[in-house]
């Protein structure tokens, strides 16, 4: 199955790539675990837009679009957006996912049928609180529109299906350290124009092993100084010290992954006595090669050693899991107990990109919905 663009049309050949699979991912095998996780009130604080569109929403929209794939069958399309069992694990096939996913956004309607099924999806997996990211730059890519517009599509429809859903959410604008400062400036420029309450915070992602943050430094002081929270992916893929540049030179708050913070205890103490949250994303890693495999995840030694960390998905239906997935996961492979679950939810909602009083209530919330005393 190969991709190329026919006439403004996404085209897919009909041979699927070697030794594809239409099911990925651990099996979960404790039912009851599986019913404590679904039940337990979540918050997800890394996901991104991109990443976590409906499989059957992305075939509707090539039948109603035209995009040509010789049948339009989920099955057809899943290899090519989701992590297969038996393909490589590393960043090259992983971000691959996302040349094909970001095809689907060819018009505001789209957009905004995806953000409410996001919305959606995560109001099913009892997720109460969810701050969801997206990248202007990429959802404007086709359709070749303002980023004004794109922010104003995304809040607007969060905000009916908060109304809906009944899911608290709230938005974070994502810059890529790959693009231009000038591309970062306008997406600044652009949230500040919009001035939409759901907007929280703003985050750069992309590249981080061959571009280098530092050149966003004005970017991300501008953005702390109208109020936004900030959060930055690094020691995902690139060396540790990113961590330490997203912090001390970007103001970071919370950082994307981090996982290789375990390779400097210094590092990790110095998180520590910062505050610093981590927005882990285990499956993620994995599936990325940010960590070789399961046994090899650092989440278990970070969180012992007294780092805040919490629990996240990052896209998934790249990764095919929801968080109540993810949840299973850790507690199989890590060891993790209910009350350590419980804990990573309260790390996130004190956390959250809210105003203090709102965050207060979300984390009073919390403590008495998951029956923890405060401290």
């Amino acid at each position: 199955m190969c991709l190329a663009f026919r006439s403004g049309t996404l085209f897919i050949s009909a041979t699927t790539p070697k030794n594809s699979r239409s099911v990925t991912g651990d099996k979960l095998t404790d039912d009851h675990l599986l019913r404590t996780m679904q039940a337990m009130p979540k918050i997800e604080l890394h996901r991104h837009l991109e990443g976590s569109i409906r499989l059957s929403t992305m075939v509707e929209v090539a039948k109603e679009y035209g995009i040509e794939m010789p049948e339009y069958d989920i099955e057809m399309l899943r290899p090519f957006v989701q992590m297969m069992p038996t393909e490589p694990h590393n960043s090259q096939h992983f971000l691959a996912k996302f040349m094909t996913i970001r095809q689907f956004f060819l018009s505001d309607t789209i957009i905004r049928r995806m953000t409410r099924e996001v919305v959606a999806d995560a109001a099913a997996d009892n997720i109460k609180y969810l701050e969801l990211r997206f990248t202007p730059r990429a959802l404007a890519n086709i359709i070749d529109c303002p980023f004004e517009d794109v922010i104003h599509w995304v809040a607007a429809e969060a905000a009916l299906a908060v109304d809906q859903y009944g899911t608290q959410v709230r938005l974070i604008v994502s810059v890529n350290r790959h693009e231009s400062i000038e591309i970062a400036e306008r997406t600044l420029d652009a949230i500040i124009a919009i001035n939409s309450p759901y907007v929280a915070a703003v985050d750069l992602a992309g590249n981080e092993k061959d571009f280098p943050a530092e050149p966003f430094q004005d970017f991300f002081e501008r953005a702390k100084g109208t109020g936004l929270g900030v959060t930055v992916h690094a020691g995902e893929w690139g060396e540790l010290e990113n961590i330490r540049t997203a912090v001390a030179v970007l103001h970071a708050d919370r950082i994307g992954h981090g996982v290789r913070a375990w390779e400097d205890m210094a590092l990790c103490d110095w998180l520590i006595e910062r505050g610093v949250v981590l927005e882990v994303c285990p499956t993620s890693n994995v599936h990325s090669g940010a960590v070789r495999d399961w046994a090899q995840h650092p989440l278990s030694q970070l969180y012992r050693h007294g780092v805040i960390t919490t629990l996240n998905t990052d896209d998934p239906l790249v990764s095919n899991i929801t968080l109540t997935d993810e949840l299973v996961r850790v507690v199989e492979h890590m060891g993790f107990t209910v009350h350590d679950i419980k804990q990573h939810m309260l790390n996130a909602a004190k956390a959250a990109f809210l105003p203090p009083q709102e965050r207060e209530i979300l984390v009073s919330q919390f403590e008495s919905a998951l029956g923890i005393i405060p401290s």
